[in-house]
Order: structure tokens, then C-alpha cells, then sequence
């Protein structure tokens, strides 16, 4: 696999991928070749240094691209690998907007070219578990869920976190991690509703995003740039509940309650997680498959709708949109 970007994320991918998968990654590419085998040095020993995202996505010995760069370049830097025809994981948010995600699936479409969006939580043990929980009915039908996913970031308008022009805000980088969740148990909304507050930049610092459907079931999710508190997710079923109390989107450990008083807790930790989508790829690449069924190219569009009626009720728009 080739790593497009080097910054602190592709680093935490390339880790996963060397430590605890089948894979490797082969190459790494950046603007910067001196930062590009600097980083091939730190976390991927071998790998070939590019400096330029082209001759990366050119390189023969690449069987797969991951795209780490800012949200803001992910529809330019998808097109390039699917021109080259790579096939890609991603990084979330998937793109600035679903008009970018729409262009860069069709072109992946017409293609036959693999792409999968970098959804982590999609593929952890404890999320499967929960799935199966919540299939069997264990919790009853579930009604209500809840999540949050904050941090404090310094602050500094030139960060990707506080840029526009690199799509910064909360809801893009880790707000959309709660949201996505919920949409993985509940499906497509039927209404979304937002409220918050920007950054001095305009971006998202802190917002609430509720999922509507109708009279069968709600979700509320908050994410915010300014709050060190801790990941949490709750499920709420006719019978019983399911509660992750800390770091909900990484691979963890979660509690079931019952209404008869009943409990079971499940443990689910594992460093990282990016591994569990590292091998997704793998198994979809070994099928011939060009979508994953556990992140479909829908459901990623359907995720890109909700992000971006969000950002309208707040009122964060990114140059050029």
C-alpha cells in the first residue's frame, strides 16, 4: 500500500498497517521528499520516498492508495489515484461536500476502481459486537442514541483544525465519527437539525446535530474543538441499553443493560484500529470487489448529506464551495 501524506494520521495508519496486519506499506508520498522519507524512516522502514502525489500513485509497486491529506484535498488527491487506477481507502470526511463525494464515486464508477471511505468504526470489534446485539433485538428496538466526540485543540487559524481553505471545524474531523454511528444502527435520517458556534475563522468550534425519523427513533450527537471530554456513545432500546463510557470510536470495551436489571460488558480493546480497516481493503481487493458492504459508496453519501446540512444550519462554508 502507498501513503498519500505524511502528517500525524497517516503515520497512526502506517503504524497499524506494519504492527498488526498482512499488509505493508510499500511508499509514501509528499510534497516534500526530505518529509516523505523522513516519515518512511519513522514509520514505514523500506518504503519507497516520493515527492509528489503523482509519481506515488504511478509507482508500480503501489497496489493500493490510502489518502491522508486535509478534507479539503481528499477530491482532488481520490481522482488522482482512480486517474492512475489505484484503488482507495480514503480518509473521513470523505470530501468537503456530497458533490465532491459524487464525482469522485462516479469517476471510481466508470473506472471499476476500488474505493472505500476511511470509516474506522465501521469494521472495530466492539461496533460488530454491538451490531449483533442490536440485531438479535437483546436492547429491544432502538429509539434513542447519543454520542459525543470532543477535544481541545489549540488555537491557531493556520491549522487544518481552524482553516476553511483546508475545511477545518469539528464536525468534518471528528464529529463525524458520532454521526456516522449512529447512521451504521439507524440508517439514512429523515431530517437533520443543527445548532452551535464558529471559530473566529468560521468554522465549526462546538455542535450539536440531531438525526430525525419521525415517530421510530432520534439521535443527538455533539462534537466540539474546545472540549477535552471523553468519546462516549449510548443506545438506547425498548428493553435495554448500551453504553461505551470512554474513547467510543476506537476499539474498546461496552456495557448492556437490561430493564430486569440484567448486565454484561464486553471487551473490545485493541491499540489503534486503523488495522480492522487496513484489512477491509484487503479482503475487498482479494474479492474483486469495488465497495465495501460494510462502508457502501450510499452510505457515504448519505453521511456527506448530513455533514453538509449541518454546516448549512451553522453556517461554515469553505472557499470555493
Amino acid at each position: 500500500m502507498g501513503v498519500l501524506g505524511a502528517g500525524r494520521i497517516a503515520g497512526s495508519f502506517s503504524d497499524a498497517v506494519r504492527e498488526s496486519t498482512a499488509s505493508s506499506v510499500v511508499a509514501v508520498g509528499s510534497r516534500d521528499v526530505g518529509k516523505a522519507a523522513a516519515f518512511a524512516e519513522q514509520h514505514a522502514p523500506g518504503a519507497t520516498a516520493h515527492g509528489s502525489y503523482a509519481d506515488l500513485v504511478a509507482d508500480p509497486d503501489v497496489d493500493a492508495v490510502y489518502v491522508a491529506t486535509p478534507h479539503s484535498h481528499h477530491h482532488e488527491h481520490a481522482l488522482l489515484g482512480i486517474a492512475a487506477g489505484k484503488p482507495l481507502l480514503v480518509e473521513k470526511a470523505f470530501t468537503r461536500n456530497r458533490a465532491e463525494a459524487v464525482e469522485v464515486l462516479d469517476a471510481a464508477r466508470d473506472a471499476g476502481v476500488f474505493v472505500m471511505e476511511a470509516m474506522k468504526t465501521r469494521h472495530l470489534p466492539h461496533v460488530a459486537a454491538i451490531r449483533t446485539l442490536v440485531a438479535r433485538g437483546e436492547i429491544g428496538e432502538v429509539v434513542a442514541v447519543s454520542g459525543s466526540y470532543e477535544a481541545a485543540f489549540p488555537y491557531d487559524p493556520s491549522s487544518r483544525i481552524f482553516d476553511p481553505a483546508l475545511a477545518g471545524g469539528g464536525l468534518l474531523d471528528i464529529g463525524v465519527y458520532p454521526i456516522a454511528f449512529a447512521m451504521d444502527l439507524l440508517g439514512a435520517p429523515e431530517d437533520v437539525v443543527a445548532t452551535g458556534y464558529l471559530t473566529e475563522t468560521g468554522v465549526d468550534a462546538q455542535a450539536t446535530v440531531v438525526l430525525r425519523y419521525g415517530d421510530r427513533a432520534s439521535a443527538t450527537l455533539s462534537t466540539s474543538v474546545r472540549t477535552p471530554t471523553p468519546a462516549t456513545f449510548t443506545i438506547g432500546g425498548t428493553s435495554g441499553s448500551i453504553r461505551i463510557a470512554e474513547h467510543a470510536f476506537g476499539p474498546t470495551t461496552f456495557t448492556v443493560e437490561w430493564a430486569d436489571g440484567g448486565r454484561k460488558e464486553f471487551d473490545g480493546f485493541a491499540p489503534d484500529g486503523k488495522q480492522y480497516e487496513a484489512a477491509e481493503v484487503a479482503r475487498c481487493l482479494a474479492a474483486g470487489a469495488v465497495e465495501s458492504a460494510r462502508m457502501p459508496w450510499q452510505e457515504t453519501l448519505d453521511l456527506m448529506r448530513v455533514l453538509d446540512l449541518a454546516r448549512e444550519q451553522l453556517g461554515v462554508v469553505y472557499p470555493g464551495e
